[in-house]
């Protein structure tokens, strides 16, 4: 028989931690000997260990009281769910930790079709600056909404591989100049929308959650960037709403 200190030393965790699982009613409290100790069994530390592991694994003290009582087939099946939550947590850490050392790197944290494609609009003609700015959009897109920023981008590389498409996408960059009240605006303005509705029909492009405000904050970044840019963005919603 051992002491609540030695327990303690021994499976790796502290005398208070002890001590709330037996204020939880994980690990019943044995009898206090002769001299007023608790004394700790083999029984005492292999539960111990499997609390422990239980509580390392993220499952919640609660959970793990339930599990203390549970019939054999239905502690197995719940091991079952936990290891595969974890399995889904390690690999969610694998993703980030990518991404943490491609930022270490200097590199954006962006899929590697994603990195391809932007290399591909300076040979298209696009200007640094649109370059820039389509990077640092789709950082954002990606790291908000990564189930449907991949929707989002296919999206528009499909518009860009049509010649007449990406030229409208080269004329809304090269408008970044141009004084707002620019007659040029209004005609581009115009065939953006008529390409719009000629691509999707009654329907509209893929977009975010209905519920975000990424979207806004991404044409505020654009239409902060550029005056033109910001006249193009309201001549185009109005157009759209008629």
């Amino acid at each position: 028989m051992i002491t609540i200190g030695q327990l303690a030393r021994y499976v790796g965790v502290s005398i208070k931690t002890i001590r709330v699982y037996h204020g939880k009613g994980l690990l019943p409290e044995p009898e206090r000997d002769a001299s007023g100790y608790r004394r700790y069994g083999a029984d005492d530390a292999i539960d111990l260990i499997k609390i422990r592991t239980l509580a390392e694994a993220g499952v919640p003290l609660a959970r793990i009281r339930e599990l203390r009582s549970a019939t054999d087939e239905d502690y197995q099946r719940a091991l079952g769910e936990i290891d595969d939550e974890l399995t889904a947590r390690i690999r969610s850490l694998r993703a980030v930790q990518k991404r943490l050392r491609l930022l270490a790197a200097g590199q954006p944290a962006l899929p590697t079709e994603v990195g391809a494609h932007l290399e591909h609009l300076a040979d298209w003609g696009f200007s640094p600056r649109w370059v820039e700015l389509q990077r640092d959009l789709w950082i954002l897109v990606f790291a908000t909404h990564p189930d449907h920023a991949i929707a989002l981008f296919h999206d528009q590389a499909q518009s860009l591989s049509d010649p007449a498409l990406r030229q409208l996408f080269l004329d809304y960059d090269h408008a970044h100049d141009l004084v707002p009240d620019d007659p040029r605006l209004d005609d581009l303005a115009r065939r953006i929308v008529e390409a719009t509705r000629e691509r999707y029909g009654p329907g509209s492009p893929p977009e975010l959650d209905a519920t975000s405000e990424i979207p806004a904050l991404i044409q505020g970044t654009v239409n902060a960037s550029s005056p033109a840019w910001q006249r193009l963005d309201t001549l185009i919603r109005a157009q759209l709403r008629t």
